[in-house]
């Protein structure tokens, strides 16, 4: 029997959890198709996990893509098709991507299995990202070094920790939904890799403790900078984009196995730790960072 797993119309990382709860009662080579054709918005976050959800799959998963042209027209520029379509059964013809135009996506979803593609993926967006952050977020020039160090950090952990390639995603947009329109910068990285508690397992990096979940090991890397590598200094890249989000007034969330924990801003209604959601391989990370407003820095 083949299960239809319905996208929402607006599809996010809070909304992806819908997603996953109707994945979850079916085994990964269960026939599964994907019906995306009422979805009408897609993040970062949304375009990258579907992929992730795609390398999940041990039995080719089928997919409907949006009937609206205007959302089939902005996921083949994003670059979703070039990808989905070595893993999933697309079904139907889908847009080439043409220019780019006036599209604010500064980096289209692009994969990342080695420290080459992090590279990549930085050297291509410099500039591009330069412009925003200054001349549109209004942050100061310093920022641009902060934010190449995010990217790089964030797509680094997929090539030490996942265990295999994942997702990377960059683009700017109007954020109407809590900040009134003001232009944030999203990064979404995601992975169906290991995962926190595994990748922590595997260098003795568990805490002693008989709570071990993925809540826990979520804590232990993200809260506490604990790396599975036992040497001086690991564990630093999580903490250093805590702290460059933390400035620039941003959200992080990262997803993992069964859990995810948010470094919630005032302007989010987020909440800072969920658990017992549908299980998903891997690790999902998203940095948002707002455009700034007024003099304070």
């Amino acid at each position: 029997m083949t299960a239809v797993i319905t996208l929402p119309s607006s599809l996010d990382d809070l909304s992806f959890e819908q997603v996953l709860d109707q994945l979850a009662p079916h085994p990964a080579d269960a026939k599964v198709i994907v019906d995306a054709r009422h979805t009408t918005f897609a993040t970062p976050f949304g375009l990258t996990a579907l992929l992730t959800l795609a390398q999940t799959r041990t039995d080719m998963a089928e997919f409907l893509p949006p009937e609206d042209p205007d959302t089939l027209s902005y996921w083949a520029r994003a670059g979703f098709f070039r990808h989905a379509e070595e893993l999933f059964a697309v079904r139907g013809t889908v847009p080439r991507p043409r220019g780019a135009g006036e599209s604010e996506v500064l980096l289209e979803v692009t994969p990342v299995t080695k420290s080459d593609d992090v590279h990549a993926v930085v050297e291509r967006i410099q500039q591009k990202a330069a412009h925003i952050l200054i001349n549109k977020l209004h942050l100061e020039p310093r920022a641009t070094m902060g934010f190449t160090m995010t990217l790089s950090e964030a797509c680094q952990n997929i090539v030490e920790h996942a265990g295999r390639g994942g997702w990377v995603m960059v683009q700017a947009y109007r954020y109407k939904k809590r900040l009134g329109g003001r232009l944030v910068m999203v990064i979404a990285v995601c992975d169906a890799g290991v995962g926190f508690r595994r990748s922590l397992e595997s260098g003795q990096r568990r805490p002693l403790t008989d709570r071990w979940d993925d809540a826990m090991a979520l804590e232990t890397a993200v809260v506490n900078s604990v790396s599975r590598y036992g040497e001086a200094g690991r564990g630093q890249g999580l903490k250093g984009i805590r702290g460059y989000v933390h400035r620039r007034d941003g959200k992080l969330s990262v997803r993992s196995g069964t859990a995810r924990i948010a470094y919630v801003p005032p302007w989010d209604d987020d909440v800072p730790r969920r658990e017992d959601l549908a299980p998903f391989p891997g690790a999902q990370l998203q940095i948002t960072i707002p455009e700034k407003v007024g003099a304070a820095a």
